[in-house]
């Protein structure tokens, strides 16, 4: 069946301004990282989450690399992050010497689970050995329970880090996410809601601080006539270009949730009344971003299997994917400390096991959804039929 056009995962969407912007760059020769672009795009990200600051870099690693930096975590040094996600929030942890400790998720939302937040939280005041930071990731587009994570955090007054690179466009009971943690961190890579090909950016509401990070983001070059250093930098701002398509982007931020939220509401309505499956839930007061519809599969009431699924879709040259590997099942991270949802639940592990990455591109046409809707169902007929 190959014939067919392939449907991708999260594909790149253009809103069909972003020439006039990289057009200006190029007209006033502005083309090396900073400039007009990067200036703006930082304003209007800041103004559009409501942080007082913003900081354009080439990642959203590279901003969770600088907010811990930002918070001093050294060698020695702990910091707590949620286990389902993508390697890219615990890594700048490695980078700066420091051990991870992961944290479990729990059902309502799939991210960091409170109930084993605080069972990690006492324990490292038993040892007296407290973490530098929390890095709390918004999965999916589905916000954690800051309420809950916030209360912890601030009771123990640890930081906290707000990896909201899938959720830009995400609200928690009437606040972006990411505006809420210390700082913050967006991704604009090519499969975000929005893009700027590669880039990130760091939010937060201390001025001051986000100027350090752009201080360490440019080669933390001293004021002088001549080159001098006297800390360790990187080379890690955004260039004018990329953040012109970034401005661009941001313009139709809204239109991109809608279309994903359409998405999800199409694939909820015509697949949640097949047997054992179930989708990612909204936690009230909160809007996701539905960056990717998640389908979760239960082997046992749908008599299919993931990879059954996952190999049906890819004959029919759909791209489809399991959710995230969790952390602490990566050989990267073998032998460091996860805390359970609760004693007999590892639910990082059990939605590791159903669930799995939909075609979610905000510029899906309605017929492309058909093909996979229409394929999933093929699957749970079939298998229906052979087990009657």
């Amino acid at each position: 069946m190959h014939n067919e056009p392939r449907i991708y995962l999260s594909p790149p969407h253009m809103s069909g301004n972003e020439q006039t912007y990289i057009q200006e760059a190029f007209e006033t020769n502005w083309i090396a990282p900073l400039g007009p672009n990067v200036d703006g795009f930082e304003k209007e990200l800041a103004a559009y989450v409501g942080t007082d600051d913003a900081a354009a870099v080439i990642s959203g690693t590279a901003a969770i690399h600088l907010s811990l930096r930002l918070l001093d975590v050294k060698a020695g040094d702990t910091v707590f992050c949620s286990s389902l996600t993508f390697v890219a929030s615990a890594n700048p942890i490695l980078y700066l010497g420091a051990t991870p400790v992961f944290i479990d998720s729990e059902p309502d939302t799939w991210n960091m689970s409170p109930q084993a937040l605080e069972n990690a939280l006492r324990d490292a005041a038993r040892k007296g050995k407290m973490p530098k930071a929390v890095i709390v990731v918004h999965l999916y587009g589905q916000c954690a329970k800051m309420d809950e994570i916030m209360a912890l955090c601030n009771f123990y007054q640890i930081p906290v880090v707000e990896d909201a690179a899938e959720s830009l466009g995400s609200t928690y009971k009437g606040r972006a996410s990411g505006s809420i943690g210390t700082y913050g961190i967006y991704s604009f890579n090519g499969n975000k809601i929005i893009t700027t090909s590669g880039g990130g950016m760091l939010v937060s509401n201390d001025v001051e601080r986000l100027k350090q990070a752009r201080f360490l983001a440019t080669q933390a070059r001293d004021q002088a006539v001549h080159y001098q250093h006297s800390q360790t930098g990187y080379n890690y701002r955004m260039s004018n270009v990329l953040a012109g398509i970034g401005r661009a982007q941001l313009g139709v931020l809204e239109e991109r949730v809608q279309a994903k939220r359409t998405i999800f509401k199409r694939y909820e309505q015509e697949l949640s009344r097949l047997p054992g499956a179930g989708f990612i839930p909204e936690l009230t007061n909160t809007r996701s971003n539905r960056w990717l519809t998640i389908l979760t599969v239960d082997e046992k009431e749908a008599g299919v299997s993931l990879n059954e699924l996952l190999e049906a879709l890819a004959l029919e040259n759909i791209e489809a994917r399991p959710v995230w590997k969790p952390l602490h099942l990566q050989p990267l991270f073998a032998g460091v400390r996860l805390y359970p949802h609760s004693e007999s639940r590892i639910v990082s592990e059990q939605l590791f096991k159903k669930g799995i990455c939909l075609p979610s591109g905000s510029g899906m046409t309605e017929s492309e959804q058909e093909r996979v809707v229409d394929c999933i169902k093929r699957c749970f007929v079939k298998k229906a039929s052979i087990i009657a």
